[in-house]
C-alpha cells in the first residue's frame, strides 16, 4: 500500500462514492481494483479466497449485512449472490453513501443490473501520467471547456513511446525484466484461455484456436476490421480458420471480461455527415497484450517487423498499438470529465477520425500520428469534420510523437501524447 501510485480513477471516486452507496469497479484483471477500492475499506471480503467465499456463498445478505462499511467486495462473481444482496442492502437505505464497493467485471446474462442501485466505474491499465514517466501540460477536460493555451514540452521519444507500449500498463508486472515481462504476460493470456474462460462458461477444447484468434484481433488493433476477416486471419498451424459460431463465444466473453476494449462508432446527435460506419475500431485493454499475442518485442517494432495485418493501414502495426495507446488514455482522461469515446468512419471510407470525445455541449476531434512532425495531409480530417455544418467542434488536436506542444496557424493543436492529461 505504501507504493500505491495514485490513479485517475481516484479523483472520480472521491467525488462520487460518498454521495453513492454502490459502486462497483470494473475491468480487466491485473488493472489495480482491488488495491484502489482497499484503500476505501474498512473491511475486505476476498472471494477469491475459499474460506472468505464459503462463508458469503452460506448467506450473502446476512454475512454482509453484519459486516462494517465501507465493505469491499473482492472478485465479487465468485460468489454471483453477493450481487444481489448487495442491491437489497442497498434498497435498505439508499440515500446513504460510502458503503459498498465491488471489484471484478459487470455482470452478465442472468444477473440483475443493479440499476439505480450499483454504479459502474470502469478502470483501465495506467495511462502515461499514472505511471509516473510524464507530467500533463494539456487538459483534455480544460480542451473540451474552450482552453486555447497549449504548451509544453516533452522529452519522450519514439524509442520511449514503443518500450511503454511493450512494458504496459499493468501496475504488478510493467516494472519486470523484458523476459520476464513477457513470461508474465504469456501467462495472464494464459490464464483468460484457460481458466477465466471457462469460468465464464465456455469450454474450450482447443486453446491454441482461440489464442489464434486473439492474435489476429491483436493483429488488427486501431482497424474496424470486420469480424469475418480476423476469423480468416486465425489460423494454427495445422487447422483452417474456426467456424464463425465458435469465434462468436470469444467476443462476447472477452468482452465481459474487459480483454477486448472495443471503441464504439461515434453517433452523432444529428447526422450530415452522411453514412457512417458502424463497426467498432478495435482495442485490447492493454496494447502490452497485442504485443506479445503475435510475439513481438520492443526492438522487433521498432525495427518495423509487423504481423500480417488483416486490413491496410496507415502508420503499419505500430501506429495501430501508438493509437491504441493514446486510445487507452483519453478513454480515461475523457471518464474523468464525464465524457463519451467514440470514432468516425465514412461509408466511402473518405474520411476518418480516431478519438471523439464528446459532451452535451459539442466533441474535440482526435487524430493519433505515429509521427513527430505533423503535416497538412494529418489534419485533413480534422479540417473537414470542423466545417461540416451541424457538428458542434469545441477543439481539433493531434496527438503524436513529438517534444513540443503547439497551436498550428489552422487551430488544430499538436499535443504530444505525453504531455496529454485529465
Amino acid at each position: 500500500m505504501s507504493t500505491y501510485l495514485r490513479r485517475v480513477v481516484d479523483d472520480e471516486l472521491d467525488a462520487l462514492f460518498p454521495h453513492l452507496p454502490a459502486i462497483l469497479l470494473d475491468g480487466p484483471k491485473g488493472v489495480g481494483k482491488t488495491a484502489t477500492a482497499q484503500r476505501r475499506s474498512t473491511t475486505v471480503r476476498r472471494l477469491d479466497d475459499p474460506a472468505d467465499a464459503t462463508i458469503v456463498a452460506a448467506d450473502p445478505f446476512t454475512v454482509l449485512a453484519n459486516d462494517p462499511t465501507p465493505l469491499l467486495v473482492d472478485e465479487w462473481h465468485r460468489v454471483p449472490a453477493t450481487w444481489d444482496a448487495i442491491r437489497h442492502l442497498v434498497d435498505t437505505n439508499p440515500q446513504q453513501g460510502g458503503r459498498y464497493l465491488l471489484t471484478g467485471s459487470a455482470p452478465t446474462q442472468g444477473t440483475h443490473s443493479g440499476a439505480g442501485r450499483i454504479v459502474s466505474m470502469r478502470m483501465r491499465p495506467l495511462t502515461l501520467p499514472e505511471r509516473g514517466i510524464t507530467t500533463p501540460t494539456v487538459s483534455l477536460g480544460a480542451l473540451l471547456e474552450g482552453e486555447r493555451t497549449i504548451t509544453g514540452r516533452s522529452e519522450l521519444t519514439l524509442p520511449d513511446y514503443v518500450a511503454e507500449i511493450a512494458a504496459g500498463g499493468f501496475p504488478g508486472l510493467r516494472n519486470s525484466p523484458p523476459r520476464a515481462l513477457a513470461r508474465q504476460l504469456d501467462s495472464y493470456i494464459d490464464r483468460i484461455v484457460d481458466h477465466d474462460l471457462a469460468e465464464e462458461g465456455l469450454v474450450v477444447r482447443r486453446p491454441a484456436t482461440v489464442k489464434a484468434w486473439m492474435a489476429a484481433y491483436a493483429a488488427a488493433v486501431g482497424t474496424t476490421a470486420s469480424w469475418e476477416k480476423i476469423r480468416n486471419a486465425a489460423r494454427t498451424a495445422t487447422d483452417a480458420p474456426p467456424a464463425k459460431t465458435t469465434t462468436l463465444p470469444y467476443i462476447e466473453l472477452l468482452t465481459a471480461l474487459r480483454i477486448l476494449d472495443p471503441v464504439p462508432a461515434w453517433e452523432p446527435k444529428a447526422n450530415h455527415l452522411g453514412v457512417l460506419v458502424q463497426a467498432p475500431c478495435h482495442h485490447l485493454a492493454d496494447p502490452a497484450l497485442a504485443v506479445r499475442l503475435v510475439k513481438r518485442n520492443a526492438t522487433q517494432l521498432l525495427a518495423g517487423q509487423a504481423p500480417e495485418s488483416v486490413i491496410p493501414r496507415d502508420g503499419g502495426f505500430l501506429g495501430g498499438l501508438f493509437e491504441s495507446l493514446a486510445t487507452l488514455s483519453v478513454r480515461v482522461f475523457a471518464q474523468a470529465n464525464d465524457a463519451r469515446v467514440g470514432h468516425l468512419r465514412s461509408k466511402n471510407g473518405r474520411h476518418e477520425v480516431d478519438l471523439i470525445v464528446e459532451t452535451d455541449t459539442g466533441i474535440v476531434a482526435i487524430e493519433v500520428k505515429l509521427t513527430a512532425a505533423v503535416d497538412d495531409n494529418d489534419v485533413k480530417h480534422l479540417l473537414w469534420l470542423r466545417d461540416q455544418p451541424g457538428v458542434d467542434v469545441i477543439d481539433t488536436v493531434v496527438l503524436s510523437t513529438g517534444t513540443q506542444a503547439y497551436r498550428r496557424p489552422d487551430g488544430v493543436a499538436v499535443v504530444p501524447l505525453a504531455l496529454l492529461g485529465p
